[in-house]
């Protein structure tokens, strides 16, 4: 397993794993290998639940489980994990996960937004509160961070993810592992990280969730993975495999993906684990024959655990072993990493939780205030004409807070959260009232009622998931009446964007307008002359170009969490300042996408911005694209060698200055491009960031290194990692636009003295 501490250690992991197996039937062992959904919290609950928590009680009754999904409640763990132990004859613990994917009872920002921070240290400090809080009530492991790329902003699952670009989204996938593990297995308050999903889902096809996913070697390395290999370097103990085909081979019985790449290239140490039906999925997709097929490709892949919802494919490896399918040996593998985990974790000496710990553990206020401090770094100040925000409470006599979902608890959360506590959120609406304490009347509208899918969502049966239209709401006299608050009020903050349930898994979009009577909404109260504030909920670019033009303020709050009302009040009244910066291209509408910052020249450079005859073919805001409520200069930039070996490294120097009146936040961004060698490369590339807070008229020195693992791409031509010899522009600023910039050439490897 990575990172399971001393080589003495480990060694006696194995053997107690290895004395373990040697007394597994084999039957045992493929239970051992089957992970079950466990839906017992819903019964009662109309939904695609029936016998399922029956089902899962009598295979833990006979051995037949090796690890539960989706328990929360400390006392449920403890009576299953009971049930667990006392019906496998050798007494093995079951391993407990869930998807605490931005945090579990303390909610944070979505991982876009967190991404939108630029702040790992943050993010790392995030997760390891929702770690704290999983480990409380008797979980051992998310399945999280998903590190999947995300070019097409159609693909719903782009909220949980850190946006465009590998070496962000690298840093982010590292800085959740972290947070997640400590420093590794075994580690107290923390739980085994299991990034996901290996690789390539977020190129679905049209961006429609669950669509094949084709990707050309070159974007595969250079894009695509770069977060997995961090991931691992970064010690994760679990991989999760994808759910589509990838370049014709389905990823979750892809031997090459998962053996070659993940284990023997990236020295992954782990267990990997199917997402949900995965392998059953392979008879599905036209790759397995039948589920006794399926189990056996799946094994021989080296998918360890099989994550099932009922009748696991799993169930058939003895069929498999008989027909000489799949080795018993091969199974033995599967076995063995997963008893080992359970070791790591000190299951077997200590598999059931303090109960009572659990509500102190949960209870802990200062789990908020990091909740807060993460939804004030994450938003990102997009507009701001005429300095109208931050507001001045001095000047307010009446505020207009217009929007269904400024005053929605359960959309202020966000998708992929699931044991929450809504009297504890705080919405955008409570939030600016209690800022403004009575200085100031709050008057509210609606305005419009929540926009509705098309197709019910996969979380439709849990309660609260699909948004509740008012009895009797009246659609005009509603929107009239937030016309007139609007009117009265001396300004005017509009909060639209997508209710949580038209986002994440299966709520993918073939547009980005605003959904519903939205757009109409904000005409309206613009129209009406007071200064507006445009606060974006999504997790996702909307289509703002009307916006972009007629409102002076817009400021993404994304899905803020448990405390994003109060941290939008914060933000707004100036309490603190935005500084977060975009983790994506924001295009101006769907018939862009895909559009990324890191496109390659192309023979007409020229005219890049003119692709499109009927609109520009730029984005409508950059990649690392975010205001302040102050400014920033850059300037001095250096490197200490303008020609570097092969194998070297080179500083680069670069002095920031707060050139504002008030103190904020920047993210100083490092941008490089290989003017040309053994393939085209992108016009930018991210290789360095730090996000970094300045004092009004401060100046500091900000210095990154560049060497081999910023400059090496992998080469389509040559099947391998290469490092050219040649030019480099290197800029460095406050977003990909950066002008700021210098030279500097690779050139031959210095020969070594012997």
């Amino acid at each position: 397993m990575a990172n399971m501490g001393t080589t003495a250690g480990q060694s006696e992991l194995s053997a107690r794993a290895e004395e373990l197996l040697a007394s597994m039937t084999l039957a045992e062992k493929a239970g051992q290998l089957t992970q079950y959904f466990y839906f017992g919290m819903l019964e009662g609950v109309e939904g695609p639940v029936g016998d399922q928590p029956r089902e899962v009680q009598a295979a833990l009754s006979r051995g037949g489980a090796g690890s539960l999904l989706f328990v929360s409640d400390p006392a449920q763990a403890n009576r299953l994990q009971r049930m667990t132990i006392e019906g496998n004859r050798l007494g093995i613990p079951a391993l407990f996960g869930f998807d605490v994917v931005h945090g579990l009872r303390t909610v944070f920002p979505v991982p876009i937004a967190m991404a939108a921070s630029w702040d790992p240290t943050m993010v790392e400090r995030a997760q390891a509160v929702a770690a704290r809080e999983a480990r409380a009530v008797g979980i051992h492991w998310t399945f999280a961070p998903m590190v999947d790329i995300a070019r097409d902003p159609r693909w719903g699952r782009i909220v949980e993810g850190a946006g465009e670009d590998p070496y962000l989204g690298a840093a982010m996938a590292a800085a959740q592992v972290r947070g997640f593990q400590g420093g590794g297995l075994g580690e107290p308050e923390r739980v085994i990280a299991g990034p996901k999903h290996f690789a390539g889902y977020g190129a679905a096809a049209g961006g429609r969730d669950y669509d094949e996913a084709n990707i050309s070697t070159s974007e595969l390395w250079n894009v695509y993975l770069p977060p997995f290999r961090a991931a691992v370097e970064a010690g994760a103990g679990n991989v999760m495999t994808a759910y589509m085909d990838l370049n014709g081979i389905p990823a979750t019985g892809n031997a090459w993906l998962l053996g070659d790449v993940l284990r023997a290239r990236f020295g992954f140490k782990g267990f990997l684990v199917s997402d949900a039906n995965a392998v059953r999925s392979l008879a599905t997709h036209g790759f397995a024959a039948d589920l006794t097929d399926a189990a056996a490709r799946a094994v021989n892949a080296g998918v360890d655990l099989e994550m099932a919802i009922s009748d696991p494919a799993y169930a058939h490896l003895e069929e498999a072993v008989a027909a000489g399918a799949v080795s018993v040996e091969a199974i033995d593998a599967c076995v063995r990493r997963a008893l080992e985990a359970k070791l790591a974790l000190g299951l077997f000496e200590q598999p059931y939780v303090d109960e009572e710990r659990a509500r102190v553990v949960l209870a802990d206020p200062a789990h908020r205030e990091v909740a807060r401090v993460a939804a004030q770094r994450s938003a990102v100040l997009l507009r701001n004409e005429g300095g109208l925000l931050p507001l001045s409470t001095e000047r307010l006599r009446s505020v207009a807070v217009i929007g269904h979902l400024a005053a929605s608890k359960r959309d202020t959360l966000g998708p992929w959260a699931f044991d929450f506590d809504l009297e504890e959120t705080v919405t955008v609406l409570e939030g600016v009232r209690a800022r403004l304490g009575g200085v100031a009347e709050v008057h509210y509208a609606p305005g419009v009622r929540p926009a509705q899918r098309m197709f019910p969502s996969i979380f439709d049966m849990f309660p609260g998931n699909v948004p509740a239209v008012p009895e009797g709401f009246d659609d005009e006299a509603e929107l009239a009446r937030a016309v007139e608050v609007a009117r009265s009020a001396d300004v005017a903050l509009v909060v639209l964007g997508e209710w949580q349930n038209l986002v994440g898994e299966q709520a993918s979009r073939s547009s980005l307008e605003l959904p519903g009577r939205q757009l109409e909404l904000l005409r309206a109260v613009v129209a009406t002359g007071a200064p507006v504030v445009l606060l974006v909920m999504s997790g996702r670019p909307v289509d703002l170009r009307w916006a972009a033009e007629h409102v002076p303020a817009i400021l993404a709050i994304w899905y803020p969490g448990t405390q994003g009302g109060a941290a939008v009040a914060d933000l707004v009244f100036g309490d603190v300042a935005p500084g977060g910066k975009l983790p994506f291209s924001w295009p101006r509408s769907v018939g862009q996408i895909p559009v990324t910052y890191s496109h390659t020249t192309s023979h007409d450079p020229g005219a890049q911005g003119e692709r499109y005859w009927d609109e520009p073919s730029t984005p409508l805001y950059r990649f690392g694209t975010g205001l302040s409520y102050t400014t920033f200069s850059y300037s001095d930039l250096s490197v200490d060698r303008d020609q570097l070996p092969v194998g070297e490294t080179l500083t680069v120097s670069v002095a920031v200055a707060n050139t504002g009146e008030r103190a904020g936040d920047e993210v100083a961004q490092l941008y490089v491009h290989q003017r040309y060698g053994t393939a085209s490369r992108p016009v930018r590339e991210l290789k360095g960031f730090r996000r970094l807070h300045l004092e009004a008229g401060e100046r500091t020195t900000l210095r990154f290194t560049l060497g081999p693992d910023e400059l090496s791409y992998w080469n389509a031509a040559a099947g391998d990692y290469v490092l050219d010899t040649a030019t480099f522009d290197l800029w460095v600023g406050g977003s990909s636009g950066a002008e700021l910039g210098t030279t500097f050439a690779t050139t031959p490897a210095v020969a070594q003295a012997h």
